[in-house]
């Protein structure tokens, strides 16, 4: 068991030196890595994690599925330099700009949440794989340099970047996966939603929970899924900041 997770933990095209191959002697002509890697995160848009393959791929490709291995050695290789290429469509923020830490941190983890929805692939991927390519690294240096920037102490850091990231991630993942459930539905987020709590009264237990829980939908606020979710999104965030600085100034 030792030893199988050994193998797990360096099994990285990041740490095997395979990524800077440009293709082996005698490649297919009219591939290249960059290509394959952004079709296969249209791919994963379009069709989800489950359904891909290297056939579909080489078939989207117009080539074979021997074609594609010229470039990488294993869908798992393909699949963590996608999620690093999707990290590269991060607008990240400039820790040593002139902008307050607070308006910094609601930038970054805004863009993070709008990045795991626009890409519901990629939160199950983040969780398999090291995640260390240099997209992925560039978004963790500026995530701790804006969090380092917040004032706490350095016991307290690790602290405030699980409190906001993990809440991120797991916001944008649900939001993300929802949305898709809809698609496949073929239905808006508003239709779905109605359709589900329509479903959800039916059952005498959840019934009295969303019952009780009444008021707090009603003060929620937002006619729209989205204006909801965006109010949630954006009255969590600023919990977050304001536990932050009260942290720093109990500190």
């Amino acid at each position: 068991m030792v030893r199988a997770a050994e193998r797990a933990a360096r099994t990285s095209v990041w740490l095997e030196g395979k990524v800077r191959r440009g293709g082996r002697g005698g490649q297919p002509s009219g591939l290249d890595r960059e290509r394959i890697t952004e079709v296969t995160v249209r791919l994963l848009d379009a069709e989800g994690l489950a359904k891909f393959s290297m056939r579909r791929l080489a078939a989207e490709l117009n080539v074979t599925a021997m074609s594609v291995y010229w470039y990488v050695d294993t869908k798992d290789d393909l699949l963590e330099l996608a999620l690093d290429a999707a990290f590269g469509e991060l607008t990240l923020p400039d820790p040593d700009g002139d902008e307050d830490w607070r308006d910094q941190l609601r930038a970054v983890a805004r863009e993070y949440r709008t990045l795991l929805v626009r890409h519901p692939w990629l939160s199950p991927l983040a969780g398999t794989f090291l995640n260390i390519g240099p997209n992925s690294l560039a978004f963790s240096l500026v995530v701790q340099r804006v969090v380092r920037n917040t004032g706490l102490p350095v016991h307290g850091l690790s602290g405030a970047l699980s409190a906001v990231f993990q809440f991120v991630y797991g916001y944008g993942t649900i939001e993300g996966h929802f949305i898709a459930r809809c698609a496949a539905a073929g239905m808006s987020q508003d239709e779905y939603f109605q359709h589900a709590m329509s479903a959800v009264t039916r059952a005498p237990e959840a019934a009295a929970v969303i019952h009780a829980s009444a008021d707090v939908m009603e003060a929620r606020g937002g006619d729209t899924v989205q204006e909801m979710r965006e109010r949630d999104f954006t009255f969590a965030l600023d919990l977050l900041v304001a536990g932050i600085e009260a942290m720093v100034a109990r500190s």
